[in-house]
């Protein structure tokens, strides 16, 4: 019996808008949310929310990307980037965060610095 492989090309997840989920999402892929959702969140790749985007629950993720609207507790363990057009309320634990002019931000930030490897 053969094993079946996935393709080595990334996997790009996709909702737009008029698209509302409410539950647990998870994906090892990147993802962009046009949409609604409600629930948690858990993406091994970059999360993108779009300007038409509402996120409301948990987000675990590598990186983000957000445009639209967040209410949650955010995770990011790499890049953070919030675009001049999002608002964000809930608290977020991040890598790295870059803030544009006319984000909207309340809520907590702690950054968090990446343990090294030991190379032992």
């Amino acid at each position: 019996m053969s094993k079946t492989t996935l393709p080595e090309a990334p996997i790009i997840n996709t909702f737009g808008v008029g698209t509302e989920i409410e539950g647990e999402i998870n994906t090892n892929g990147d993802l962009r949310i046009d949409g609604q959702l409600k629930g948690k969140l858990t993406c091994k790749g970059k999360l993108v929310i779009g300007p038409t985007g509402i996120v409301e629950g948990e987000i675990e993720c590598r990186n983000g990307d957000f445009s639209g609207v967040v209410k949650a507790t955010i995770n990011v363990t790499e890049l953070l980037v919030l675009k001049g057009t999002v608002k964000v309320t809930g608290d977020i634990t991040v890598g790295k965060i870059a803030i544009e002019p006319g984000a909207t931000y309340n809520g907590k930030c702690t950054m968090v610095l990446p343990t090294p490897t030991n190379g032992k």
